[in-house]
């Protein structure tokens, strides 16, 4: 089982990523990643940590699973070494970018996905 902990629910991803998702992990479980104040300092992102990294267990039950996990940085560390700490197999999903210029001046990225990458 795959966990996608970030701010992309599962149901967006485009085929391929949920193809590859399915294909190296089984099923796909959305946790929705939350809201980090800009404001939070370490304690609070430590709590905040604490209590998902329990969310992700109870989740997971007793499957074999991994996490998708990429979010706000200083949480996403915070979770990372939690996880890893347990032995918990952690991925990012890895992407091309495309930036177009508009006539107005303005730029819109389109984001390509290409694989899932471990964290090590």
């Amino acid at each position: 089982m795959l966990i996608n902990f970030t701010n992309h629910p599962s149901s967006l991803w485009d085929a391929a990523q949920t193809e590859a998702a399915r294909k190296e992990f089984g099923d796909i479980v959305d946790i929705a990643f939350p809201a980090i104040s800009p404001d939070a300092d370490e304690e609070e992102i430590g709590r905040l940590a604490d209590e998902y990294v329990q969310k992700i267990k109870e989740t997971a039950g007793d499957k074999t699973f991994a996490v998708h996990l990429m979010g706000e940085m200083t949480f996403t560390f915070a979770m990372l070494k939690r996880l890893q700490n347990m032995n918990i197999t952690c991925v990012a999903s890895t992407t091309e970018r495309k930036v177009v210029e508009l006539a107005d001046g303005k730029k819109m990225a389109q984001f390509k996905f290409v694989k899932f990458r471990r964290y090590e």
